[in-house]
C-alpha cells in the first residue's frame, strides 16, 4: 500500500471467540523489514521476526504456537506483568498506616502481580496505529480495588509502537483512585539465533549498571546495594552470558536486578545491549526505569514447544525486564513506586533491533 510514495507501516488484526465467549486478538505489526506479534491475552508480545546478517528472518522471542497457552503461561512468556513486577517479600507492605496482604504465588513471596496478575488478564484493544512512520496498538486494563490484594481501582494502558527504524517502543500509563504500588514491565525472553542454538550462554551482554540490589535468603531484596566490578554480575563491558552463570546454583542462573547508571534527570538511557556473533543480531534496550532484571530462563526444562517448533531448554532465552527495584514498597530508601490519586504513572522502554556491521 502506497501513500505519497512511502510504504505505510501495517497493523493487521485477526480474532476468534474462545469457549468463555471472550474475543481473543492477534495483531501483527510490520514495517516491511521486521514484524511483531501481539495478543490481548496478558498484553503479550508473541513473536518478533528480525533479519540476520544474511537477511534470514527468525522469531527471536519465546512464544507459544497456540494463543490459548497464554492463558496459563507460568513462565510469563512475552506478557506485561503487574501491578508489581518482581517480588514483594512475604506478599505484604504497609501503606497509609494499613497493612496489605497480597496473593502468595512464589512462596513466601508475591511475584509479578500474583497468581492472576496482569499477565493472565484479557486486555481491551483501544486503538490501532497505522501511518507512514509507525504502526502499533494500544491496550488497556482496569484492575479493581482489592484484586490480588492491592488497594485502589487502577487503570493502565500499554502502547506498542513499531517504527520504520526497527524500534519497538512500549509506553506504559496508569492512574488510580487510591494510593497503590505500581511497577510494570514486559517479560519477553530473547534468543537472537531464533532458538536455533538452544541456549543464550554464548550471547554477549552489556549492562549499564555499576550496582545491583542484593538478595535475601528468600530471593527478594535484602534492602542493601552492592557493586558489580569483580563479580560474576559484572557486565559493564560485553561478556558472554555463560561466563558466570554457574556462580548462582540456588538461582540456577542469573535472576538479578541491576541498578542503571541514570543521570540526575529522568530520561531514556541505554540500559543493556545483547548481541550474538553467528547471526550478527543486536538488541539494544533503552528505558527511563531505574533498574533492569536479567533472568536467564532458569526453570525451562524442554517441556514447552515454542512458536519456532522447538523445545525451550534451560537458559534458552534471556529476559531483560526494565523495572523498579524489587520490593521497593518495603524499603523506604529505594526509589518510590507508590502511585497516588491525581498522579499519572508513565514510563517508556524501547527495544531497538539491528545487525552488527550492517
Amino acid at each position: 500500500m502506497q501513500i505519497a510514495g512511502s510504504i505505510v507501516l501495517k497493523a493487521t488484526v485477526s480474532s476468534y471467540t474462545d469457549k468463555t465467549n471472550e474475543t481473543i486478538l492477534h495483531i501483527q505489526l510490520s514495517n516491511g523489514d521486521m514484524s511483531v506479534g501481539l495478543t490481548n491475552i496478558g498484553c503479550a508480545i508473541t513473536a518478533i521476526y528480525t533479519s540476520d546478517r544474511n537477511n534470514v528472518k527468525k522469531n527471536i522471542v519465546a512464544g507459544f504456537d497456540n494463543l490459548e497457552q497464554y492463558k496459563i503461561n507460568k513462565h510469563y512468556l512475552g506478557c506485561v506483568v503487574g501491578r508489581y513486577a518482581n517480588r514483594i517479600a512475604n506478599g505484604t507492605f504497609i501503606l497509609g498506616g494499613k497493612r496489605y496482604q497480597l496473593n502468595i504465588n512464589d512462596a513466601p513471596n508475591h511475584l509479578h502481580g500474583g497468581g492472576q496478575g496482569f499477565s493472565h488478564k484479557i486486555w481491551k484493544l483501544e486503538e490501532i496505529i497505522e501511518n507512514e512512520q509507525e504502526c502499533g496498538a494500544v491496550f488497556s486494563y482496569c484492575s479493581a480495588d482489592g484484586e490480588e490484594g492491592y488497594p485502589g481501582n487502577l487503570s493502565v494502558s500499554v502502547k506498542y509502537v513499531l517504527d520504520k527504524n526497527n524500534r519497538l517502543s512500549i509506553f506504559y500509563k496508569g492512574v488510580t483512585d487510591k494510593s497503590t504500588p505500581i511497577n510494570l514491565t514486559n517479560h519477553s525472553y530473547f534468543n537472537l539465533t531464533g532458538f536455533e542454538v538452544p541456549t543464550v550462554l554464548e550471547h554477549y551482554l552489556q549492562v549499564n549498571g555499576d550496582q545491583y540490589t542484593e538478595k535475601s535468603a528468600n530471593n527478594t531484596s535484602a534492602g542493601s546495594i552492592a557493586t558489580v566490578p569483580g563479580t560474576a554480575l559484572d557486565f559493564k563491558t560485553p561478556a558472554p552470558i555463560g561466563k558466570g552463570i554457574a556462580y548462582f546454583p540456588k538461582d540456577r542462573g542469573y535472576d538479578h536486578n541491576f541498578i542503571l547508571n541514570h543521570p540526575a534527570e529522568r530520561r531514556l538511557i541505554e540500559a543493556a545491549v545483547l548481541s550474538e556473533a553467528t547471526t550478527g543480531r543486536v538488541l539494544t534496550v533503552y528505558t527511563d526505569k531505574p533498574a533492569i532484571q536479567i533472568y536467564t530462563a532458569n526453570y525451562w526444562d524442554g517441556s514447552i514447544q515454542g512458536e519456532q517448533g522447538l523445545l525451550y531448554q534451560q537458559h534458552g532465552g534471556v529476559a531483560l525486564e526494565t523495572q523498579a527495584y524489587p520490593d521497593s514498597v518495603n524499603h523506604a530508601h529505594f526509589p518510590n513506586t507508590i502511585l497516588h490519586p491525581g498522579e499519572e504513572y508513565t514510563t517508556t522502554t524501547v527495544f531497538e533491533f539491528g545487525v552488527a556491521g550492517v
